[in-house]
């Protein structure tokens, strides 16, 4: 580890930051009932008060054939934790006097200047009319564009996004390609009637590109990992750092997620163990080269490097002396954007979960704004955000708390990690 990897993580005592050593034991208990029960290969947490690291921990293996064990500079498939860096990017640019938040993209993309919204029928056989309204920077940094993601697979165009093969996912193509592609299709609603999670953050991260004029690895290069002190953050793993990669797993008695809907309405089975490799660190999607920079979901990176990331958003855009945004920036960011609640929105249970009913979505993540109707112990005005192979962050300026936790399974659904871990936090807070 580097000497800012390793001063990241030098921690004060649990105590000095109010926080209960016994009581912080249970996460560490928690984690290895996990990887003992073979639902995780292995999984690591920091948690961070005051500024100071307090606590960090890591547990099991980052390949289960070599045992490799998770440390505190192992690397992660972060997949949408890429969106906050994308959101910071773009907000840069808006303070440059870039572009306003309800500015169209089509000033930047034109191919988005004549969208059709599909409003019946099917992937074969639908209709369209034309969107209400043009896309703008607001819609994107909010999810209100209406666009979707190619494997929800719960509406037309989901369907249209699959036969289309429009996957920021996908090594064929490079992001201004792919973008084209995309604005050839539907949407699924009128920019600003809903909020749907979807590639509105690969779109921004190309917009990125094009007021630039540099790719997006290299402005987040030049702009935000190395000011910021991240070495290991990157779309792509190489040959130096792949030890240091973790594979990715599913479950080998794999399980669809709950049903998603106002109130469950089956008793779900619990997930028994087993694990099944699904990437492999080396030779799959993430080694280096790769030729798609995906804004939304393609980043890799290491429990030190997002922290730091962090800590330039609980400092106000600052970080020891690089600062990439000013203070007013980072409370705009993290106020709620939306009319109302998600759910308002029309997202009721988003993670499968009553979480919508309380959350709100500032530009670039979730915000809480009702602890309680989103069913999950944090307070309001918390922002955080996740990603789809069990990774984890948020940032709460009333308890002055950053907590990040990482592991590696995809669906993340299979198993309540977020929600556990918000909890076990929480009861370890005693001042």
């Amino acid at each position: 580890m580097t000497r800012q990897e390793l001063r990241a993580l030098q921690t004060v005592s649990p105590e000095q930051a109010g926080l209960s050593s016994e009581r912080l034991g249970r996460i560490s208990r928690w984690m290895r009932d996990h990887v003992e029960r073979e639902l995780l290969a292995g999984a690591s947490v920091v948690i961070n008060r005051g500024g100071e690291t307090a606590w960090f921990d890591s547990t099991g293996s980052l390949d289960v054939e070599t045992k490799t064990p998770v440390q505190a500079d192992s690397i992660f498939r972060i997949y949408s934790m890429t969106k906050p860096v994308t959101s910071v990017a773009a907000m840069m640019l808006y303070e440059q006097g870039a572009f306003q938040l309800d500015e169209p993209i089509a000033r930047f993309l034109p191919e988005f200047k004549n969208m059709q919204v599909l409003v019946s029928g099917s992937v074969d056989e639908h209709q369209c009319l034309p969107a209400r309204s043009l896309i703008t920077m607001r819609h994107l940094l909010t999810h209100t564009a209406g666009f979707t993601y190619d494997f929800f697979m719960a509406s037309p165009v989901d369907a249209l996004y699959n036969r289309h093969g429009i996957s920021f996912a996908s090594g064929r193509y490079e992001l201004a390609e792919m973008v084209e592609r995309l604005a050839q299709l539907p949407l699924l609603f009128h920019p600003g009637t809903r909020w749907n999670y979807g590639v509105s953050t690969d779109v921004l991260g190309r917009i990125v590109e094009v007021i630039s004029g540099k790719p997006l690895d290299q402005f987040f290069q030049e702009y935000i990992f190395h000011p910021l002190g991240m070495p290991d953050t990157a779309f792509a793993v190489d040959q130096q750092r792949l030890d240091r990669f973790s594979a990715m797993y599913t479950s080998s008695t794999r399980m669809p997620p709950p049903r998603v809907g106002p109130e469950p309405t089956l008793l779900a089975p619990e997930l028994t163990g087993g694990l099944k490799l699904f990437d492999p660190a080396a030779g799959g999607r993430f080694e280096a080269p790769v030729r798609m920079f995906s804004g939304g979901g393609g980043l890799t990176s290491t429990i030190p490097d997002y922290l730091r990331f962090c800590l330039m958003l609980r400092n106000g855009g600052e970080l020891e002396g690089a600062r990439l945004l000013g203070r007013k920036t980072v409370e705009f960011m993290r106020s709620n954007h939306l009319p109302g609640t998600m759910a308002d929105m029309g997202e009721p249970r988003f993670n499968n979960c009553h979480m919508g009913a309380g959350l709100g979505f500032g530009l670039g993540f979730a915000v809480v704004l009702n602890p309680a109707r989103a069913e999950s112990m944090g307070s309001e005005g918390e922002y955080f955000w996740t990603g789809m192979a069990n990774t984890q962050f948020w940032i709460d300026p009333a308890e002055d708390l950053i907590v990040i936790q990482m592991a590696q399974l995809m669906p993340s659904t299979l198993v309540p990690m977020r929600r556990e871990l918000r909890s076990l936090v929480y009861q370890s807070i005693i001042d």
